[in-house]
């Protein structure tokens, strides 16, 4: 069973929480809430579960509750990397209602989201079984929200690519277009980056998979193969780099992609693309 995830700092996550909170608050603040609702109203509630998946994102639900009001008490039942069924309670919340139903929206916004990320990497994840290979993300991630998905993934059994364009040295084709071949673009980069800093090629055929091997990289990533020829990249590499398939990756072909023996799997969709899982606020007992 993988580990549960870490939750992210609160400091790290702080500014993104509070400027979708701004951002729904308005000029105003919830004039909805604040004309039908007393002051002095206290609530019991509970995030609930509407269908089945992964959870990701409860740590930054509660941090929006509570940065709209402290008095708001959290209790997380189910935290990330839970699986959740329909009526599984994920948190309790307990205090101000007007504080509660004003942070609701941006709460469930981010934990349905980070949820869905998850539960995607999870389905990728246990469709790849039983073979090694790890599931990657991408760098294709929603604007501004890229260290929450990428532990999304991590919440739904994955694991995580670069971060930025400062992790690793990753040439595409269009470097190899620009440099003027792939022997030159790892040359150039061997000779630029510091002596910690990983070089990955992607290959669009097994001769530009053997040019790479003879300059020497440390991954190599194998763009739009069918699983005949990863299977040949993988024979080729013999264990000299990492192999990473890349490429129309989805639930019905991951299986076979796995099957060929590479290394790592990524795919851009599970953060980009990957529906909301549903989750509710349903109110217990107004006071």
């Amino acid at each position: 069973m993988t580990a549960l995830p870490e939750p992210l700092p609160a400091i790290m996550v702080e500014p993104l929480v509070r400027a979708a909170l701004l951002e729904d608050l308005g000029r105003a603040g919830d004039i909805t809430t604040a004309a039908t609702i007393p002051a002095c109203t206290l609530m019991d509630g509970v995030i609930a579960a509407r269908e089945s998946g992964a959870l990701a994102g409860t740590a930054v639900a509660a941090l929006a509750f509570r940065l709209l009001d402290p008095g708001i008490s959290v209790a997380i039942e189910k935290p990330d990397g839970s699986r959740v069924s329909p009526g599984d309670i994920a948190m309790r919340l307990q205090g101000p209602a007007r504080a509660i139903l004003s942070a609701e929206r941006v709460a469930l916004n981010l934990l349905c989201h980070l949820s869905g990320v998850a539960t995607a990497t999870a389905a990728l994840v246990a469709a790849a079984r039983p073979f090694p290979a790890r599931i990657v993300c991408t760098r294709k991630t929603t604007p501004g929200l890229r260290m929450l998905e990428k532990h999304a993934v991590r919440a739904g059994g994955g694991s995580n690519h670069r971060f930025g364009l400062d992790d690793a040295v990753l040439i595409k084709d269009n470097h190899v277009a620009l440099a003027g071949g792939i022997r030159t673009a790892i040359e150039r980069s061997r000779q630029a980056v510091g002596p910690f800093v990983k070089i990955e090629v992607e290959v669009d055929t097994l001769a530009q998979l053997a040019e790479a091997l003879e300059t020497g990289v440390d991954a190599v990533l194998l763009d739009n193969m069918t699983p005949e020829q990863m299977r040949e990249a993988v024979r080729m590499v013999d264990g000299r780099a990492l192999v990473e398939a890349s490429g129309r990756i989805r639930l019905e072909t991951v299986n076979a992609v796995a099957a060929s023996g590479v290394d790592l799997i990524s795919a851009g969709w599970i953060t980009h693309s990957a529906p909301a899982l549903d989750l509710g606020l349903d109110v217990n007992s107004p006071t």
